[in-house]
């Protein structure tokens, strides 16, 4: 399969950094199978650093070696993934036993659900029912260099605009 990393640079040799960053599933490589959503985090993170210009990497995954890796899953916005996330928004959720998370990405139509499920205005239940009728894109976030290494650079589609 196909799978996609929007950044400001191409990037051939994937690498796990640290950040003070709160992601959805925490530190990682992250990636998606849709490139309408790499091309709308390429031009976020370009505009985020001030420099370079929006890339789409473009890598192929073996789905069939995922069976070799630590993986979570989560199908679908339900409480276990909103509690994942919130988790790692907040800092307390850094869990270093996954090579890979998968699931739905938290966007910005998303987020002000999260926020207010992260200080208890919400419920679970009510942030997931709310959360329900979004389409949400994927991500795929390599937490290991065993997942790095089941990548296989294709190339990058790069705008100079």
């Amino acid at each position: 399969m196909k799978l996609y990393h929007g950044s400001n640079v191409v990037v051939k040799n994937p690498q796990i950094l640290l950040s003070d960053r709160r992601l959805d599933f925490g530190t990682g490589f992250y990636l998606t199978s849709s490139f309408e959503q790499a091309e709308r985090w390429a031009q976020l993170t370009t505009a985020r650093r001030g420099e370079g210009h929006p890339v789409v990497t473009v890598y192929d995954f073996d789905e069939a070696k995922l069976a070799t890796l630590t993986v979570l899953c989560f199908e679908k916005a339900n409480k276990r993934w909103l509690d994942f996330v919130a988790e790692n928004r907040s800092g307390r959720g850094e869990d270093a036993k996954w090579d890979v998370v998968i699931g739905p990405v938290a966007n910005d139509r998303t987020m002000p659900v999260i926020r207010l499920f992260m200080a208890k205005v919400y419920t679970s239940a009510e942030a997931v029912r709310r959360l329900l009728p979004q389409l949400l894109h994927d991500q795929y976030v390599f937490k290991t260099e065993a997942a790095l290494q089941l990548l296989t650079f294709q190339g990058a589609i790069e705008n100079e605009h």
